[in-house]
Parts: C-alpha cells; sequence; structure tokens
C-alpha cells in the first residue's frame, strides 16, 4: 500500500486527531459488496457498518518507557473520538500492537501476537519501532501501520482499518505534540518524552533506524506540560527519550538548562517528584556538577540510568559507544561524591562479537567494584541491518555461559541491607501485583513495599513517611508513620524566597523546598538535614503535639518552650542558614507577647509573695 501522506491541502503537520480520511486519499478502490441476491437481515447488516468511534480497541505495548508514552497518547486520541479501551483482547474489535526492535525477543513477541489476532480474524495496526525501522517485514504484510512520529494521526488508521483497508503512516514529518489527548497507565506517572532519537551510531542499534537522527522538543513545550500534568494530579515525572543527556544539542540548549526549568515548575512540597531518563556518558560528561545540583533537589529522585554495555575499553570501541571505560568511572564517581544516596543503574551486554575472556572479565571486575543495585543484563542478539549483524559472532554456548555466570555475581550483592531500621521518606503510585502492598520509592528510587490499607486507593499520589521493617534483593519493606498528602509549611530563606514560591535548583538542596522535619536520611549525609535522623524529627514532633496538655501547667510550659527555644537557635546557628517552618508553629527565635504577659505575672506574682513574707517577717519580729 502507498503512505497516506500531505492529503490536506496546505498541511504541513497531517491530520487533526479524530479528522475522517477520504478513502480516496489513500490509494487504493474502496471495496464493493454485492448485495442482489443476499438474503433481508445480512443486506441490512451490510448496509448498516458500526459507527465509527464506537468500537473497542485492544492495545498492546512491548519496550521502553518512551514506546509507553506513545500508547498513552494513541489511547487518548482514540478515547477522544469515542472508542473504549479493553485489556481483553477477545472482547475488542481491533488490535493496536506498540513494538519494541531493540532486542530479537521483543520482535519474536510481537510476530507471536500478529499471527494470533490474524488467526483470531482481528484486524490489526502495528505502531512503533519494529514497523518504522523495518517496514517491509513479511510479518507486516496485511495489517496496517503507523510510525513513530505519526501517532498523533492514529484515529485515522484504526478508522480505515476497520473498515477493512490497509493502510500506513510511516513518513517522518515533524514532532507529535505532546498536547494531544493522553490517556495514563498510571494516572500518577507522566512519562513525558523530551527527544526522539540520538546523536549515537551504535554497531548493534536498531533503534536508530527507528527513531532517527536526534530531535528535541523546545524547552518551553515541555514546561508547558509539566504545568498541564503538575495540574492534573500527576504526582512522578518521567523524562524519557532515547538518550536524555543528548537533549537540545540540535536546537541550541542542553539537558541541565531542561531541568532547572522543569524543577522551577515542581510543587515546593516535593508532592511531584521528577525521574531523570536513562543517558549515555558522552553527553553528560561535561555537565556532571550541574546535573548532580539537579538530582541534589528534594524534588528529584537521586537515581540516573547510565549503560555502560561492558568493561573493556576494546569491546566499547567494538560496539563505537564513544566512551570509555575510565569516562564511565568518571560519571559514577562524580554523581556518587556529589548527590548523597546516590543510585546509579547501568546495563551490560555478554557476549559481543569480538569479545574475548579477559574482555569479561574486566566487566566482571567492573560490576564487582561499583556493586551497582540495578544491573540489567543481556545477551547479544544480531540485529538484521546493523553493522554488529555482519560481525563474526561468539558461540552462543559461551555468551550463555556469561550471561549466567555476570547475573550470579550481580545477585550475590545485598545493597538494601544498611536500609534496615531507617526512616525514610517515600512516594507511593502504584499498588503492586499481589494486591496486598503499595508500591512506594525513596529519594534514592529504592523500592518500598508497604502494607496497603482497606482502602489502598487512598494511598495512591501520596507521600509518607516509613521505617523500614525489612530488606530483600530487588526490594525493601516498610511500615508507615504518617502520611503526608496535605503538607502546608513556609519557607523563609537569605535568599529571599517565600511559600508560595515553586523550587528551584539548589546549591544547597537540605535548605529548599521540603520541611526540615521531613528531610530524608539521603538528602544529605547519612544523617539527613542538621545531623537529625527522621526518626528523631518524628519524636520532637510528637513532643509539639503535646503542648495542649502541658497548657495547664503555664510555668512548666513556659520553661519547657523555652529550653525548646534556646536548643533550635543553637542548631540553627551550628547546621543552617536559612530556616523552615511549619505554618502555625512559633518562631521559637524571640519571646513574644504571650511570653512576657506570663513571665510578668510570674514576677509580680513572686514579687507579691516576697513581700507578704518580708510583712509578715517584720510582725513577728516587732512581737
Amino acid at each position: 500500500m502507498e503512505d497516506i501522506e500531505d492529503f490536506l491541502i496546505g498541511s504541513t503537520g497531517g491530520a487533526p486527531p479524530g479528522f475522517r480520511l477520504p478513502l480516496t486519499a489513500v490509494g487504493f478502490n474502496p471495496k464493493k459488496t454485492k448485495t442482489k441476491h443476499l438474503p433481508n437481515h445480512l443486506l441490512n447488516d451490510s448496509l448498516s457498518p458500526k459507527i465509527p468511534g464506537t468500537q473497542t480497541i485492544y492495545i498492546k505495548t512491548f519496550g521502553c518507557s518512551h514506546n509507553q508514552s506513545d500508547s498513552e497518547y494513541m489511547a487518548g486520541q482514540l478515547s477522544a473520538f469515542g472508542y473504549s479501551l479493553s485489556d481483553n483482547p477477545d472482547e475488542a474489535d481491533l488490535w493496536l500492537i506498540n513494538t519494541c526492535t531493540v532486542k530479537s525477543p521483543s520482535q519474536s513477541a510481537m510476530d507471536t501476537i500478529i499471527t494470533k489476532g490474524k488467526n483470531a480474524k482481528k484486524p490489526l495496526v502495528v505502531a512503533g519501532c519494529v514497523p518504522q525501522g523495518s517496514r517491509d517485514l513479511k510479518e507486516l504484510e496485511g495489517v496496517s501501520v503507523v510510525g513513530v512520529q505519526q501517532i498523533d494521526r492514529v484515529v485515522e488508521v484504526v478508522e480505515e482499518t476497520l473498515k477493512g483497508h490497509e493502510v500506513r503512516l510511516l513518513t517522518r514529518k515533524t514532532l507529535p505534540a505532546l498536547d494531544l489527548p493522553k490517556v495514563r497507565k498510571n494516572k500518577f506517572v507522566e512519562i513525558l518524552p523530551i527527544n526522539v532519537g540520538c546523536l549515537g551510531a551504535c554497531t548493534y542499534c536498531k533503534t536508530k533506524h527507528a527513531r532517527g537522527h536526534l530531535g528535541s522538543y523546545t524547552v518551553d513545550s515541555l514546561v508547558g506540560r509539566v504545568k498541564i500534568v503538575i495540574a492534573d494530579g500527576v504526582k512522578e515525572m518521567w523524562l524519557s527519550s532515547e538518550d536524555t543527556g543528548a537533549y537540545g544539542r540540535d536546537i541550541g540548549v542542553n539537558l541541565p538548562i531542561l531541568l532547572k526549568a522543569i524543577v522551577a515548575e515542581l510543587p515546593p512540597d516535593a508532592s511531584t517528584m521528577l525521574r531523570i531518563g536513562m543517558t549515555n556518558p558522552p553527553f553528560i560528561l561535561e555537565h556532571l556538577k550541574e546535573i548532580a545540583d539537579v538530582l541534589c533537589h528534594p524534588c528529584v529522585y537521586s537515581f540516573l540510568h547510565v549503560p555502560v554495555q561492558s568493561g573493556s575499553d576494546a569491546v566499547l570501541t567494538a560496539m563505537n559507544r564513544e566512551y570509555t571505560v575510565s569516562e564511565f568511572r568518571t560519571v559514577v564517581d562524580i554523581l556518587t561524591e556529589l548527590v548523597p544516596g546516590m543510585q546509579i543503574a547501568t546495563d551490560i551486554i555478554c557476549g559481543f562479537p569480538g569479545e574475548t575472556d579477559e574482555d569479561f572479565a574486566q566487566t566482571v571486575s567492573l560490576i564487582k567494584e561499583y556493586k551497582f543495585p540495578q544491573v540489567h543484563i543481556s545477551q547479544f542478539y544480531p540485529r538484521p541491518g546493523t553493522p554488529a549483524a555482519r560481525m563474526k559472532k561468539v558461540p552462543s554456548t559461551i555468551v550463555k555461559k556469561r550471561s549466567r555466570e555476570l547475573t550470579s555475581v550481580f545477585e550475590a550483592f545485598t545493597p538494601y541491607n544498611v536500609m534496615e531500621g531507617r526512616v525514610e521518606r517515600i512516594w507511593i503510585t502504584d499498588i503492586a501485583t499481589d494486591g496486598v502492598h503499595l508500591v512506594g520509592h525513596t529519594k534514592g528510587y529504592v523500592q518500598v513495599l508497604v502494607v496497603a490499607p482497606e482502602a489502598p486507593e487512598s494511598m495512591l499520589g501520596t507521600s509518607a513517611i516509613v521505617k523500614i521493617t525489612s530488606v530483600g534483593r530487588w526490594s525493601v519493606f516498610g511500615e508507615v508513620i504518617e502520611t503526608l498528602q496535605d503538607v502546608k509549611y513556609k519557607t523563609t530563606s537569605s535568599r529571599g524566597s517565600s511559600a508560595e514560591d515553586k523550587c528551584s535548583p539548589c546549591s544547597d538542596p537540605c535548605n529548599t523546598c521540603v520541611p526540615s522535619r521531613l528531610q530524608e536520611t539521603c538528602d544529605c549525609g547519612p544523617e539527613g538535614c542538621g545531623g537529625t535522623t527522621l526518626e528523631e524529627s518524628a519524636v520532637s514532633t510528637n513532643a509539639i503535639s503535646q503542648e495542649d496538655q502541658s497548657s495547664r501547667n503555664p510555668i512548666g510550659w513556659l520553661l519547657r518552650k523555652r529550653k525548646t527555644q534556646k536548643i533550635a537557635e543553637s542548631e540553627v546557628a551550628s547546621e543552617f542558614k536559612e530556616t523552615q517552618e511549619w505554618v502555625g508553629e512559633s518562631k521559637g527565635t524571640s519571646w513574644n507577647a504571650v511570653d512576657r504577659v506570663l513571665l510578668a505575672g510570674m514576677l509580680v506574682s513572686f514579687t507579691t509573695i516576697l513581700a507578704l513574707l518580708a510583712h509578715l517577717g517584720l510582725g513577728t519580729s516587732s512581737n
């Protein structure tokens, strides 16, 4: 079939969502059904097809978070047009399959579901990287396809496919708009694509064939999207792309500029968190300190995914990764040094063509040295059309052996044992598959499972203080101490920020955006800001909440209050240059009017008692 492109007069960005595609525009003749000899009931059915926009669509997504975002945008447009969405493929009128071309197993899974759909006589639309990068695949014969940069026209393709037409939209134009309708898989998590494509030319990568060269969204468009999703109740944002670090190099900006602009819009109570997506080492080396500054921010997870792929420079050269192992170490070392509690995930490909035993030993040594809490280990899969597919392969038995060995090394690590007994702040966004636990993450993006209440949905989208009760290999378990969905506070600082100000990138993140009693132990050192752990802060909070019970003893209350004020003054002088307070709490740095009245009353009473005693004493002496 021909590509259905440029059929609108003067169009430069394609048809708007929901545009009805005229049959004459797709380069084929509509099928005519012979109805002269049909029974009346069949005749009526043939003349009364389903109204467009009333059918049910099943969407299946493979691959990365960028693919997931594309699926959410396509689902949003279909839903806005009137189509129903279902997780049940059997009840759907059409299947929309969003594909991934990174590994052979992903494409094999696509082949399987396409075959299943054809056998079930389901109309099929295939989207994503596979048709974009390999449009002539035999498996794509007889199905409609939509390219990665044509997702804003998915309604047209679905509508024509339901009519029995095979169409395809693959020619790249401009980037899809960010303000398209969207149906999120998790309503609390926004996956925000900041660019498509990349600047690399890795010899094993098929994704570059599909996503193409780097194309970045403008800072203003991304900040505008951030404002919209925050107002929509999103509590977690994932920046997504094929290489986050390369962002903006095609439009004259860079990743730190974007991050600072986004962070400035985040709610100052850290109720909405930002997670920076995968970045390759070459493009962040010159910005490490700026990125570390952003990662320190209370509204940003102290987590980054930096693939190394191999611990051998020889293998990295064969992969055309454009960095050395030493440069990767620089990235890890600097971020770990500058960002307390920093968590780094990485990727390894086992058995790349030409990898020797010595090369693999260097990879094992690197992983053992850093003991990364997350390592994504995969075997090399030759992708058709890539240079690596033409290289001499390592025998599959050796590849599997190396993969098993590295997996065994990695699984022996116990990265979360030190967390047992800690008190941490977490952000809760999902329910675990067991239906018993809620899923939250710490500032370092460590997964924390907590027992869900009777109505688990009530805690989704909230933040909580939890005590880590036990640890596992892949996650930790916690007990909720306090939920923080309605945190209110005010901020004063030497820089003149106010309570209503947005978060801004922090050179001293301990003193901005988050109330002091909520600072996490991983924010600014092993004992948090000011050397006080969250557990100690909780005790202090409980003591403050007992003020009313002590108010009937004004002398004791006043003395305790003054003692607390002196301690607070000492701590502030030694640990902070800025002060953060809860609304309704006294500043505690001077005697207020009530204190003075109480003190004056006490002094008057004491003076009166002394006068009476003196008078009685004089009377006794004269007698």
